[in-house]
């Protein structure tokens, strides 16, 4: 199991926390998804076995948010 936190930009109302944590569990693997728009980070456990940390950053650039 591997712990992150990405420091992640242009998030600013509920809606963006619901796209970046429905995007992260469409890509499956996920253990835990923790969106926090005060500290503008994205805290995530994961399966390394079944997903990449590079996966993971395309999935949140590709909602349209900026990994800092």
């Amino acid at each position: 199991m591997e712990d992150v936190t990405l420091k992640v930009g242009g998030m600013s109302c509920q809606h963006c926390v619901s796209a970046i944590t429905q995007a992260l569990m469409d890509l499956g693997g996920m253990k835990e998804v923790d969106v926090s728009l005060e500290r503008g980070t994205v805290h995530i456990q994961y399966e390394e076995d079944k997903v990449s940390l590079e996966k993971i950053k395309e999935a949140i650039t590709d909602t349209g948010y900026i990994i800092e």
